[in-house]
């Protein structure tokens, strides 16, 4: 309190509702009671003006510190939407079709396919019409390219089997119920094998079934309930044209979803796989496809798989340009029969054969030294009721220890529907896209003469 008397009387102010300067001053001099009342009022006027803005200072905060209301979310969204995104996904159509085109026996897909994205005239402007095509493929199909890792099962040094990392892959998401289409060298020794999605998920995965012949396996996860899975759709390999625009995406050395971009180099190549095995009609392609990449999607502009990226040609074991991939026709038959059946069901000529050497050759007196010698026939089947003949002299073939009997004098087979045949390697690609039923011209060579027998294929 801070009294201030003139002469006999005195008055009592409040050193809170007083500034220090009035303070300061009253104790030194005295003042007239009209100055008084002036100043008393100036300072009730300057320190009611102090108080507001400090109050309104402090509920400014407190408003910016609650969260907005409705009415503010709402009109925020509003203006957000009216600036128009450079893209629009396209939306996802599902269906059904089939895997075979016309083959009413193949397997029915359901398929979650993402339409084309639509572009502002903004983005258009922006980019050259094959960017826009690469990153028109690369939204409708990314999501659907998963990633596969493999645990293989060892043995330590107790002798005792511990599971350990195995190789990495590539896939494609081909149903939306969980169906992957990748390579066999893939998963090749498996103990456990894992899916993992773009979205980060990652699932355990399971063999439906393998062909070491094509190099194509198929696995299936099982999603969650209400995961929508989108999936890549099948296009027509038939149809390709040497230097046709092509588009890898896979998991090069672990980089997921890498996207690459090529031609077709060639068509029809015949390729040896690491097994010896013979795949036909193979799709080159200069897109650099690297470790990881096998199982992948070999995909055209219209973002449609037009082959499963396989093997590399390379001196390094990187990407040399020279690339390989099993052509989707082929995929769409093997993948069906695997699907259905767990196996693929080709046809076969009742018969076991001999490929022939220079020296099977000089010992037999042939008159060819190329083909395959048809050793003996199953009786009945489908090969004797086509004529087929089988050998009737019996001679070890190979060492004593590892040797078998063979029997000389039958027919060698040169060709089948007009495809020369010198190898095993060549008869199984050859019958590789041969169903039961299906008929094959089979040119043999009997008797220093060329014949051509009609052979209705089996069951295998």
């Amino acid at each position: 309190m801070v009294p201030f008397c003139k002469g006999t009387s005195c008055t009592v102010f409040d050193s809170v509702a007083l500034p220090v300067f009035f303070v300061y001053s009253i104790e030194m001099k005295l003042y007239a009671k009209h100055q008084l009342v002036l100043t008393v009022v100036v300072v009730s006027i300057l320190a009611s003006v102090v108080t507001g803005i400090a109050t309104s200072s402090y509920f400014k905060g407190k408003e910016a510190s609650l969260p907005p209301t409705k009415t503010e979310v709402e009109s925020q969204q509003q203006s957000a939407s009216t600036q128009e995104p450079d893209m629009v996904p396209g939306p996802v159509v599902a269906a059904q079709e089939r895997m075979v085109p016309g083959k009413e026996d193949s397997f029915l897909l359901q398929t979650a396919v993402r339409a084309d994205p639509v572009y502002t005239a903004d983005m258009v402007a922006s980019y050259t019409q094959d960017e826009l095509q690469n990153i028109s493929v690369y939204e409708k199909c990314n999501e659907a390219v998963v990633n596969i890792n493999t645990q293989v099962m060892a043995v330590n040094w107790f002798l005792e089997p511990v599971p350990q990392e195995g190789g990495s892959g590539s896939g494609s998401i081909i149903d939306r119920r969980g169906y992957v289409v990748t390579n066999v060298h893939v998963i090749s020794d498996a103990y456990k094998i894992y899916i993992s999605l773009s979205d980060g998920t990652q699932y355990e995965g399971r063999v439906v079934g393998t062909d070491a012949a094509s190099d194509i396996a198929v696995l299936k996860f099982d999603p969650p309930a209400g995961v929508e899975l989108k999936t890549i759709p099948f296009g027509d390999s038939d149809k390709l044209k040497v230097g046709q625009k092509l588009i890898a995406i896979g998991n090069p050395f672990g980089f997921e979803r890498t996207m690459t971009t090529g031609i077709v180099s060639g068509l029809g190549r015949p390729i040896q796989s690491s097994t010896g095995t013979i795949i036909r009609n193979m799709v080159q392609t200069d897109t650099s496809i690297n470790p990881g990449n096998s199982g992948g999607p070999l995909l055209d502009t219209a973002g449609r798989m037009i082959g499963i990226n396989t093997m590399i040609y390379s001196t390094s074991g990187s990407s040399a340009g020279i690339g390989f991939a099993v052509p989707v026709n082929t995929a769409r038959r093997v993948v069906s029969d695997l699907i259905q059946y767990g196996s693929v069901r080709r046809g076969v000529i009742q018969a076991s054969y001999v490929q022939l050497t220079s020296s099977i050759a000089s010992y037999a007196r042939l008159g060819i030294s190329r083909g395959l010698l048809v050793s003996e026939i199953q009786r009945g089947g489908n090969g004797e009721k086509a004529g087929m003949r089988a050998g009737t002299e019996a001679v070890q073939y190979g060492s004593r220890r590892n040797g078998r009997i063979i029997y000389l004098g039958g027919d060698i087979i040169t060709a089948m529907d007009g495809i020369s045949v010198g190898s095993l390697a060549d008869y199984y690609s050859i019958l590789e896209s041969k169903r039961p039923g299906d008929t094959v011209r089979v040119t043999v060579y009997r008797d220093g003469k060329y014949q051509e027998l009609q052979v209705t294929l089996a069951e295998e």
